[in-house]
């Protein structure tokens, strides 16, 4: 079997997986457009197990990290039903009240990468939270695809009170200082403009490649914004020149990057869309720009 190398692959093959991961395409018509690119020694299995996320292999943060106080928490979903459980991470070290970090995952649930971003947030000297929006159907199941089928088994808008939920859980946190932010990533992302608008206290939101707000919702937004965005990210980056012209015309406090010629997804370092130069670069900004609005 060929060794596929990332420099090897071809944009449309990561275009058609960025369809795939977002329902665009279900799996069967995946594999099919996917085979196109199966030649010479290069078989469909081998490439779908080179797109697929590498949980075990990419770990920065292990759970059982000794500079860490990371378990898990539930609170009451606020429409959904049942309680949401969350990944609650500080560190060790930690002296007095600390600035609070929502992190919001992708869209299939609290996955090992993203309970691995929560740790890493608390070790810059946060108290974070990540919950998993999959908890009233059973949590995240062990694998993205089942993940996903689950997540879109939810009501958007009653996972959205879940995130806004965590906001709360976090401000009346006795290790907590008040002072709230949140950084999500595509569907997170999404998330994490929707909490601008939602919540007038929110000290910092910081989306990653995520979908904007409504032009109508943008005069809402009180918390400075951190926005990354991924150059090749066609999709959602459709929707950014007019939520920047609503930003400015409102005079709101923002930060935009696009990061050229990476993936949606760059940020990600379980799979082959991972850019390492620019997800260190917008993680040392997102890190320094929490540092400045939380404490």
């Amino acid at each position: 079997m060929t060794q596929i190398r990332k420099e090897d692959i071809k944009q449309e093959i990561f275009d058609l997986y960025d369809d795939y991961a977002h329902d665009r395409i279900d799996r069967r018509n995946f594999m099919q457009n996917l085979s196109t690119y199966a030649v010479g020694g290069v078989t469909v299995a081998s490439l779908m197990s080179f797109l697929m996320p590498d949980y075990q292999g990419a770990i920065q943060i292990s759970a059982e990290d000794p500079r860490l106080e990371s378990g898990y928490v539930n609170y009451k979903s606020p429409k959904g039903g049942g309680t949401i459980k969350s990944l609650l991470s500080k560190s060790k070290d930690a002296k007095g009240k600390l600035g609070g970090i929502v992190v919001v995952h992708e869209n299939r649930g609290l996955n090992p990468h993203i309970e691995d971003v929560a740790r890493r947030a608390a070790l810059a000297g946060f108290i974070s939270i990540a919950p998993d929006a999959l908890s009233p159907l059973g949590g995240y199941p062990g694998n993205d695809d089942a993940g996903r089928e689950l997540q879109a088994k939810r009501d958007r808008n009653e996972m959205q009170e879940d995130f806004i939920a965590a906001y709360e859980y976090l401000k009346n946190h006795k290790d907590c200082n008040g002072k709230i932010g949140v950084v999500g990533f595509c569907f997170g992302g999404a998330i994490a403009n929707m909490m601008a608008v939602r919540i007038p206290e929110l000290a910092a939101s910081v989306p990653f490649y995520g979908g904007q707000p409504a032009v109508a919702d943008v005069p809402k937004i009180k918390a400075p914004l951190l926005l990354h965005y991924a150059g090749l990210d066609t999709r959602v980056n459709e929707g950014w020149p007019a939520y920047e012209a609503a930003l400015k015309e409102n005079n709101k406090e923002y930060t935009a990057y696009m990061y050229p010629e990476v993936n949606h997804g760059f940020h990600n370092d379980t799979t082959p869309r991972y850019d390492k130069a620019a997800a260190e670069l917008a993680w040392k900004r997102t890190i320094d720009f929490f540092k400045a609005k939380l404490t």
